[in-house]
């Protein structure tokens, strides 16, 4: 993974020269997206009776958004442009957890999106038939790294990341100082907490006094709803095939081992037992739930990432209480490792648009990352982007977004986003289906292996 090290640090050397400390899928914020097969071909003209998304003019822009919790900042920018331009932007926004299936029938429409996303390698493998090949783009020369981009075999660009995010196990820094200075903590600060080991021996021990604490439990609830599993099935699953592919020396594969499936169980275990609820309650408790216990103090820990910060900010918890740890299991080395950091938002054009649009579509990306007004929305959408065009005067204000330079400046390695290389939706929603059955006592985790290494292969086999 000395990659991806070498694309953080690129991201980061302007940030770092001015002596600031930022980071940044949302699956809400995260893996969401079903990879379902793109249609076989964009219906002619007249075909489709569907309401057209946009209005006159020589070009338009249809943008269908991954990002639930940035739509109206979208649709705000949006209007802003066309209020400066004249060309009309229609922005939709898919509702979370079914972006693929979303895109897939906005796809067959006449009136198509004209900018639409992938979440990656995956992603791209179903839909790069559709991609316009961004190489001679402005968007593409504002890029600071190739690495930041979805290339074809013939040096094609067919995707462009916009976002580079970084998630782990937000924790209350008071809370855990509260903790630290009780009889018989285990630890004495939140710099020993470095393995999966001391971890769980804080955890156990908050848990243990939570009521001298004043929380209901060490970690939020891991809800199961399909507002929060994502965050288990997708991003912690991330883990066990980091390590995997760590240890195998490869980037993707036909055929998961499922090496460290007995770390991704104690880890798991953990979340479940030391909780603010009991593990028969996680199949109707969600996102929101999670956010607000975390919010409001009643957990010291919450696995999430950069994009949550406006979900806790403003209520219980300071910003600056606000820290981010690595999501611990277990690996060996793992006291080295960093946050989980990279990117599933990358930027496609609809190469089946007209001239016009794809134009226009062009003309308005390029001013998302050069003028004033669209700087300022990215920074206010909370992103940290790829662009050389976005200086450092435009990182956004977050506290998350600190830890992962923190861990950078401190030698560690940032865990890279293998989770783009998961074969399906319908592989995750096996996997989920089977936590969520263990944790509630109905069933046990050879189902979850069982899911995880054969619902691999079964899924991979069938795009054969």
């Amino acid at each position: 993974m000395r990659k991806f090290k070498k694309m953080w640090a690129i991201l980061l050397s302007g940030v770092m020269a001015a002596g600031m400390l930022s980071a940044c899928a949302s699956d809400t914020g995260s893996s969401q997206g079903e990879q379902t097969e793109a249609p076989a071909e964009t219906p002619a003209a007249g075909e489709e009776a569907g309401e057209s998304k946009t209005a006159g003019g020589s070009g338009k822009v249809y943008y269908l958004n991954f990002k639930p919790e940035q739509g109206q900042q979208w649709v705000d920018l949006a209007a802003a442009y066309t209020e400066e331009t004249g060309v009309s932007v229609v922005v939709e926004t898919a509702a979370s957890g079914t972006y693929e299936s979303t895109l897939k029938s906005e796809m067959a429409k006449t009136d198509a999106p004209t900018l639409f996303q992938v979440n990656g390698p995956i992603g791209l493998a179903n839909w790069q038939d559709y991609c316009y090949d961004l190489k001679d783009s402005e968007i593409y020369k504002n890029l600071k790294s190739d690495e930041f981009a979805l290339l074809g075999d013939a040096g094609q660009v067919y995707g462009i990341a916009y976002v580079i995010e970084t998630y782990g196990i937000i924790y209350n820094k008071a809370l855990l100082e509260d903790y630290c200075a009780m009889d018989g903590a285990v630890v004495k600060s939140s710099e020993e907490i470095n393995n999966f080991a001391t971890l769980k021996a804080v955890a156990d021990d908050i848990q243990a006094k939570k009521d001298d604490l004043g929380v209901l439990g060490a970690f939020a609830s891991t809800g199961m709803d399909s507002s929060s599993d994502w965050r288990f099935k997708t991003h912690l699953a991330n883990l066990p095939l980091y390590y995997e592919y760590q240890a195998d020396g490869i980037d993707s594969t036909d055929a998961v081992k499922g090496t460290y499936l007995d770390q991704y169980k104690q880890i798991f275990d953990l979340y479940i037992t030391d909780s603010t609820c009991e593990p028969g309650l996680l199949s109707s408790k969600t996102g929101d739930d999670a956010a607000a216990e975390f919010a409001t103090g009643e957990a010291v820990f919450y696995q999430n990432g950069t994009w949550a910060y406006n979900d806790i900010t403003g209520y219980d918890v300071a910003d600056e209480d606000i820290g981010m740890l690595p999501i611990y299991i277990g690996a060996e080395g793992e006291e080295n490792q960093g946050l989980c950091t990279g990117s599933e938002n990358y930027w496609c054009i609809n190469n089946k648009a007209s001239e016009e649009d794809i134009q226009a579509t062009l003309d308005f990306l390029n001013w998302v990352i050069t003028s004033d007004t669209g700087k300022q929305a990215m920074t206010d959408m909370g992103f940290v982007t790829p662009f050389s065009s976005i200086g450092d005067e435009y990182l956004p204000e977050n506290p998350l977004l600190l830890a992962a330079n923190e861990y950078i400046a401190a030698g560690k390695t940032p865990v890279a986003w293998c989770f783009s290389t998961m074969p399906s939706e319908e592989w995750k929603n096996g996997v989920g289906s089977a936590l969520l059955e263990y944790a509630q006592g109905t069933g046990n985790w050879d189902a979850v292996v069982t899911a995880f290494v054969d619902g691999w292969a079964a899924e991979v086999a069938a795009t054969k």
